[in-house]
């Protein structure tokens, strides 16, 4: 295609130029990195090997735990590349693959925090009927759904970014290839991308956090109105806390990054980014 040849790769900068938080981002990322591995392997290993826990609540967050693994090792691996080697181009097929499995992966896990609420309304609005409505073969059908949204959802980012037009050299002023860092520098007209940025995404965002709120605000109506007993009450919202801590985990950063961006283009945008040469 023609924007390939154009622009063969980008350069992705690094988190910051001041020394001192370089070391500590270059120290701090692997340990985090290495921390999410071990724990959502143990969890993902401890699901798989206990047949007690073959249970609708576990596969779900097994599929959650196996989905972060393949999240934070999309970003950090280039990461840890560019604190080592410093400023690392990237090839456009590389900039486009780590873009859509950004996108797939993120998508795939606001819908499946949705699927995990849903599944607690269920258990605690409708105990008497869980077994019949959380089947085996309902449960791996929600999964393949949130995967599938996912998949489909990234594509159209994927295809649509790929037909904008780059020149030469482009450094992303950015950690690693994202959709908005990628718009401003494409030479063409973004007014379609800037549109499925804030349609499409904000529906894949918007539409399960809103069924996430309605099934807590369903939950805490149910527990107030049908339990009597304070503690029975609370006994729920114990469970559910790490739900929702890893739901405002999510949606916070989601929010902040992904606010409508500027449409158009400009001539700005065109000029090839000058850097130095990579320092160790």
């Amino acid at each position: 295609m023609l924007n390939k040849a154009e622009a063969s790769d980008f350069i992705v900068l690094d988190l910051t130029d001041i020394q001192g938080l370089q070391h500590f981002f270059f120290f701090s990322f692997p340990l985090l990195y290495m921390t999410s591995l071990l724990g959502n392997g143990a969890i993902v290993t401890m699901v798989i090997a206990k047949p007690r826990l073959h249970t609708p609540m576990y596969f779900f967050l097994g599929s959650l735990s196996c989905l972060d693994v393949f999240y934070s090792t999309v970003t950090v691996i280039k990461v840890l590349t560019v604190f080592l080697f410093g400023h690392q181009p990237i090839s456009f097929g590389g900039c486009f693959a780590q873009l859509h499995f950004f996108h797939s992966l993120g998508s795939t896990e606001a819908v499946l925090l949705a699927t995990i609420s849903y599944n607690g309304y269920v258990a605690i609005c409708k105990p008497l009927r869980y077994t019949l409505v959380m089947r085996p073969q309902t449960c791996l059908l929600l999964a393949v759904a949130s995967w599938s949204a996912g998949f489909v959802h990234a594509m159209m980012h994927s295809v649509m970014t790929s037909q904008l037009s780059f020149r030469g050299h482009n450094c992303i002023h950015h950690y690693f290839c994202d959709s908005k860092p990628l718009l401003s520098l494409a030479c063409s007209s973004t007014s379609c991308n800037v549109t499925l940025l804030s349609v499409v995404t904000t529906s894949i965002a918007l539409g399960p956090f809103t069924l996430i709120v309605f099934s807590y605000l369903y939950i805490i109506s149910f527990l107030f109105y049908k339990v009597r007993s304070q503690e029975e009450r609370w006994k729920p919202f114990s469970t559910r806390a790490s739900h929702l801590t890893i739901v405002a985990l999510f949606y916070l950063p989601v929010l902040f990054n992904y606010a409508p961006p500027s449409s158009g283009s400009s001539p700005e945008r065109c000029l090839s980014c000058t850097v130095l040469s990579p320092q160790p």
